[in-house]
């Protein structure tokens, strides 16, 4: 198998050497709205990576992804942290065979953390991808939500663009009760980080 970044040979999808060198995270918080999301890499850094979610490879790229970043990340946060969080992904729908979110979401399970797979799906099936903010506050989501209410919840996406989707799963949730802590993302494509 070769490294899906620089070709090299390597038993993993992502080298030891790229893993060190390439994908070094630079942790930024924006806040959208009343929302907190946390990004681990601008867009530009993860491109090529983060478009493997639309094909088969992108299993094992974002399955990857998870391991290196979110579950250090929820690891430290639950050792912190003396409650239960449960762990909510943005639109958990298979497509190609697996859900990218929910590799992530799944990255995240350990101790006091929870997943709650695909508690909230999108009734729209829109795309936003290259869509302007008109075209995205014209036509919301409408998320549906079937995971636990009363319960304290970080939210997971791949990508935040403009923050319409957070904030529109965040109003979904609050109106089940849930408290929305923070939301989590690979990449965050504003370039002011």
């Amino acid at each position: 198998m070769r490294c899906f970044s620089c070709s090299k040979l390597s038993f993993d999808i992502l080298c030891k050497t790229c893993q060190k060198t390439l994908f070094v995270p630079t942790i930024q918080t924006r806040t959208v709205g009343t929302l907190d999301v946390i990004s681990f890499f601008r867009y530009a850094t993860l491109e090529s990576l983060l478009h493997t979610k639309h094909k088969p490879e992108g299993y094992r790229v974002f399955k990857k992804l998870g391991k290196l970043f979110f579950r250090p990340f929820i690891k430290e946060f639950v050792e912190n942290d003396e409650g239960e969080v449960h762990i909510v992904g943005i639109d958990e729908v298979v497509k190609n065979g697996y859900s990218h979110v929910a590799l992530l979401t799944r990255a995240m399970k350990y101790r006091q953390a929870i997943p709650q797979h695909a508690a909230l799906i999108a009734r729209n099936r829109v795309n936003y991808s290259g869509k302007s903010l008109q075209y995205r506050l014209a036509h919301p989501r409408d998320f549906a939500y079937s995971g636990k209410e009363d319960v304290d919840v970080i939210l997971v996406d791949d990508i935040m663009t403009t923050g319409i989707t957070l904030q529109e799963a965040q109003k979904v949730l609050m109106q089940h009760g849930v408290n929305v802590l923070f939301a989590m993302t690979l990449a965050d494509v504003e370039e002011s980080l």
